[in-house]
């Protein structure tokens, strides 16, 4: 029986940004590769990208994925990163196997390349791109109940040394983003701050009463305001639903004049 894998929320910042010298992803940047410094070197590593979105989960299952640009108006050089890491098949239709033991429709794509929701973060973390990698889609109806209901179907993986990553951004209102920051908009997103890290790491929560409150998310204080649409938090989700228990580390960093969180189980 292999061991759980380690589990980890990440914010991975605006685009491409982190990797162009942006001063205002200094500290996501160090928070990243912190962050990996302190990890067991991983055989593998599964993503789970706020930058995909499938009608039923689907898997890259591709030798060797190309990257995809995802992003638009930055300088040339956002368009020449590499990060030639490996695909692994075999993982793929694993995760695929889980799934659907699960009762959860899901599919292998041989095609897709990867988006910056994997290589902007892991180029980062695990910069000689060495390390066979997987992604993983979102479901396109956004329901927070069917993302914890994959990570839990994740469960049943065996894969040892797996490094499941949820790629996503706790707070994630562009506008805000680029908006003269006020004492109003900074106090409601650190009142969601507050509310994600008590939810996803106070041992007093019954694993019940956390999984309730993050069915019902957009319940939590300025949680629309943070989140006007919530694919960037969702693999926050599959991230506890695979963990099952409360998160033993809270990282944060200030992106953009914005709190963010990350989360390691």
């Amino acid at each position: 029986m292999s061991r759980q894998p380690d589990v980890l929320f990440i914010s991975h910042g605006g685009g491409p940004l982190p990797l162009l010298g942006d001063p205002g992803h200094e500290e996501l940047v160090a928070r990243l590769q912190g962050i990996a410094a302190n990890l067991a070197r991983p055989s593998a590593i599964l993503v789970v990208s706020a930058h995909w979105e499938e009608p039923v989960p689907t898997i890259t299952a591709g030798a060797h994925p190309s990257l995809i640009y995802d992003y638009y108006g930055f300088p040339d050089e956002a368009y020449e990163v590499q990060y030639p890491c490996p695909g692994e098949p075999e993982l793929a239709h694993k995760v695929q196997a889980a799934l659907t033991q699960a009762g959860i429709p899901a599919r292998l794509d041989s095609q897709r390349g990867f988006d910056h929701g994997l290589f902007v973060p892991l180029k980062l973390m695990y910069p000689e791109a060495d390390i066979p990698c997987i992604q993983l889609s979102l479901t396109d109806n956004l329901d927070a109940a069917s993302h914890l209901a994959i990570g839990r179907a994740l469960q049943a993986l065996e894969y040892e040394n797996l490094l499941v990553i949820g790629s996503g951004f706790s707070f994630h209102n562009m506008q805000a983003f680029f908006a003269p920051p006020t004492p109003e908009s900074q106090a409601r997103n650190e009142a969601f701050e507050a509310w994600l890290a008590d939810t996803c790491c106070s041992t007093e929560l019954e694993e019940a009463e956390r999984h309730h409150r993050l069915v019902n998310w957009a319940d939590a204080p300025h949680a629309r305001y943070c989140h006007p649409r919530e694919e960037h938090l969702l693999p926050l989700h599959v991230c506890y639903g695979l963990a099952g228990r409360p998160s033993h580390t809270r990282l944060s960093a200030t992106v953009l004049g914005k709190q963010s969180g990350m989360f390691h189980w």
